[in-house]
């Protein structure tokens, strides 16, 4: 019975050490370019910049509309706001009231 002894092969060395190679390259590109790398995070920090200027835009117009919403309250109705809405919707004014005519057709 004979045993065959077999030669080291260096292209499984190789093929193995190439790949690592190829695998650390990889993860190199996804650290500096992938989803979750360094580009994408300042791309990611200036994108929460615009959105929090915009979310305060947008904060800015609900309070106005819960100002003008806080003045339909019955409880809090202003009496000269209440005048002036229901004179403007009849087209009626009080003698002593100055009336400035907004279109002029001359």
């Amino acid at each position: 019975m004979s045993t065959r002894f077999k030669r080291p092969t260096h292209y499984r060395n190789f093929l193995i050490g190439t790949a690592l190679i190829a695998f650390q390259a990889y993860l190199g590109y996804s650290a500096i370019n992938g989803n979750f790398g360094i580009v994408s995070q300042k791309r990611m920090v200036s994108e929460i910049q615009e959105l929090q200027g915009e979310q305060e835009k947008l904060q800015a117009q609900i309070d106005a509309y819960r100002l003008r919403i806080d003045l339909f309250d019955p409880k809090r109705l202003d009496p000269d706001l209440l005048t002036e809405k229901a004179r403007a919707l009849l087209s009626m004014a009080r003698p002593d009231d100055i009336l400035i005519p907004l279109n002029s057709t001359n």
